[in-house]
């Protein structure tokens, strides 16, 4: 190997002495680098742990603040379905679906043809039980009356010969001029005109009495069940025909005219007013402030004032989301069905199924 000359060790030592500048120039950048991150995970670091303290006491505050009193609710309507306990045609539908009714109006009304039938041989057998006790009571016949008058006039008119026939008997029997068989024949003869005048009296009498008491009884009761059998025949014509039992909205019309139905089977349902109320759920811990009675405010969409409702309902039964642990985490998930109702004048332009907004205690 070749010794180096004097020239190139000086060149060596001024290439060293370039070189260690700049490496000392590089590991000052990686230092200056190197802090600068540090900081930078400090400062964020510093940032996280302001914001996580910042978000805790806002948790800290709204646990301290006093629950909202809104709640978020739904209209309900509990509907009347009207149907006809006899089966039969549709003949007329009156109601029209979406209109308001009063108390009163024609709804609908089947088919009557055996029910008027029925209706017209209950009536005749009324009339016929009526009369048949008009005659009992009558007695017999008036020609027949006056045939027994004649025939009691007949009898006393005998009866008196017969009186007059006796009185001379007794007068010449008295003398021995009439044989006693003669007297006899004459006493006999006036004591059976005298009978058959108290029988022929009784006969009128009783001939103008009318039939006994237990046939005119009975004539009674024949009248009490022909009325009934018509008072059922009416009361099936008139089920064939309804009418609304309250005003209110026609919600709903279920069959059409020409259509069969059934028997007990609605037809229309029908909306009072005073049938939609409120419904909304309360959390466990505000429950216990709300009385039957209460009053609370609905807003609803689309309206510019609430309504004002009135609690009629608490429900005795919670209800929850699972699971179903009563400790104190999930009582917090407890909520109470409450109901109101509106005043009816209130009510009778509401929908059900509306979304409302509920504040209570304002």
């Amino acid at each position: 190997m070749k010794n180096s000359s004097p020239a190139n060790s000086c060149q060596f030592s001024r290439k060293v002495e370039r070189v260690a500048p700049n490496a000392l120039q590089c590991g000052s950048a990686q230092a200056s680098a190197l802090g600068a991150s540090r900081s930078t995970l400090l400062q964020n670091k510093n940032v996280m742990m302001t914001a996580v303290l910042l978000c805790t006491t806002f948790v800290l505050v709204g646990c301290g603040r006093k629950a909202s009193s809104g709640y978020q609710g739904y209209l309900e309507g509990e509907f009347v379905y009207l149907a006809s306990p006899l089966a039969g045609r549709l003949e007329k539908l009156t109601a029209q679906k979406g209109s308001q009714v009063s108390a009163g109006a024609p709804l609908f009304a089947l088919e009557q043809g055996a029910e008027l039938a029925t209706m017209r041989e209950a009536t005749e057998r009324l009339r016929q039980a009526q009369a048949r006790l008009a005659d009992l009571r009558k007695g017999q016949r008036p020609s027949e009356l006056a045939a027994i008058d004649a025939r009691l006039a007949q009898a006393r008119t005998g009866a008196e010969l017969a009186n007059l026939e006796f009185e001379r008997a007794t007068k010449l029997h008295d003398t021995t001029v009439l044989s006693d068989g003669d007297f006899d024949r004459v006493r006999l003869n006036y004591q059976a005109s005298t009978k058959l005048v108290a029988e022929l009296s009784a006969q009128l009498d009783t001939a103008q009495l009318g039939a006994r008491t237990d046939t005119l009884a009975a004539a009674h009761a024949d009248v009490g069940a022909a009325q009934a059998a018509l008072d059922r025949a009416g009361w099936a014509v008139a089920q064939k025909s309804q009418t609304a039992p309250r005003a209110g909205l026609i919600y709903d019309t279920l069959y059409r005219e020409g259509e069969f139905v059934a028997a007990a089977l609605p037809i229309i349902s029908l909306l009072p007013p005073e049938n939609i109320k409120v419904r909304f759920f309360v959390p466990e811990a505000e429950f216990g402030a709300l009385k039957t009675g209460g009053i609370i405010k609905v807003a609803l969409t689309g309206r510019i004032e609430s309504l004002e409702a009135r609690i009629s309902y608490l429900s005795p039964k919670p209800e929850y989301t699972p699971p179903v642990l009563y400790n104190r985490e999930n009582r917090s998930k407890l909520v109470f069905l409450v109901e109101a109702t509106f005043d009816p004048t209130l009510a009778r332009d509401l929908h059900p199924g509306q979304p409302v907004d509920v504040m209570v205690g304002q």
